[in-house]
């Protein structure tokens, strides 16, 4: 089973409009919600798949009730933690530049914590647990820990995306994967990324640190896969980007997805271009459809200095 921890959920409320002036009243031309939070993106795009999983995180208040009523696809199963706080609204405008507006979070109790924290007595050796996005403001960093120190305890995989500290520390845990972008991957390790080599040199640093595999995003320019054999490129996709939002947690789950099922790293690097892509493409998570349509298009080839 794949279980996604989002520790700060959110619906995240878009519109559009042509030009955005501030101080004064705006009306937008069309608007929509989401559920939002990078777990949760994670889960909705592998509900996409159809490949099951369960989705672990903290929800409270009507917003919270709301954003479970929207993740009713057949393939997520929930195992929210209920808070007395209510779930945070975020705000997206779209207009000539793209602006947007994150809150805080609701406060998470110890009582609340500590029952999140006894879902993963039911881990397994077969299980993968993706933790990724924003800690709640009254939490620190530690949760991160807390949550690998259970994982380990019950010999599950993990994939985890953040950075900085909490990236160099998980690394020492041996994660399945993760996956920095080039200007992640250069404040990890303190240095310019500006050559292709120095790009690969810091890459494979990710495997001698202790992650199994890494993919680093190029954002237009591709991905690059790290793997014990060697590094593969992946050439980006043609098409018009419409959206920014989950791209990344899309190739996470495209990844984790279809190495759980099949076990093939090359697959599984193909599908997670494909599935960030096809997001990026899409206003929302990518469908299975549009997914398929852009893995034809993904040409990987072996990336030698």
């Amino acid at each position: 089973m794949i279980y996604t921890v989002t520790l700060n959920p959110s619906l995240d409320y878009i519109t559009r409009l042509t030009h955005l002036k501030l101080g004064e009243t705006n009306r937008s031309d069309s608007q929509i919600m989401y559920p939002g939070g990078k777990g949760i993106n994670v889960s909705r795009l592998l509900a996409h798949l159809a490949i099951a999983n369960t989705a672990w995180g903290f929800l409270g208040g009507y917003t919270g009730q709301h954003l479970q009523a929207t993740l009713s696809e057949s393939h997520i199963h929930q195992n929210f933690t209920t808070i007395a706080g209510n779930t945070r609204i975020n705000i997206k405008i779209k207009a000539a530049e793209e602006t947007e507006i994150n809150a805080t979070g609701p406060h998470i109790s110890d009582d609340e914590v500590a029952l999140f924290l006894s879902h993963f007595d039911v881990l397994t050796a077969q299980d993968i647990v993706i933790l990724s996005g924003s800690v709640p403001k009254n939490l620190n960093d530690t949760i991160y820990q807390k949550m690998l120190d259970k994982i380990q305890e019950r010999q599950a995989a993990f994939v985890i995306d953040t950075t900085g500290e909490q990236l160099q520390l998980a690394l020492r845990r041996q994660p399945l994967l993760v996956k920095p972008n080039r200007a992640e991957l250069a404040q990890l390790y303190q240095v310019p990324l500006t050559q292709p080599k120095e790009v690969i040199r810091w890459g494979q640093q990710l495997l001698k640190d202790g992650a199994r595999y890494a993919i680093v995003s190029l954002a237009g320019d591709g991905a690059i896969l790290f793997t014990t054999t060697g590094q593969y490129f992946a050439q980006p996709v043609v098409g018009k980007v419409a959206n920014s939002v989950g791209a990344g947690d899309s190739m996470i789950a495209g990844f984790v997805g279809t190495w759980l099922t099949t076990g093939d790293v090359m697959a599984s690097f193909r599908m997670a271009v494909a599935s960030g892509t096809a997001t990026a493409f899409s206003d929302d998570i990518a469908t299975q459809e549009k997914i398929n349509a852009v893995y034809e298009q993904v040409i990987v080839t072996p990336y030698d200095m």
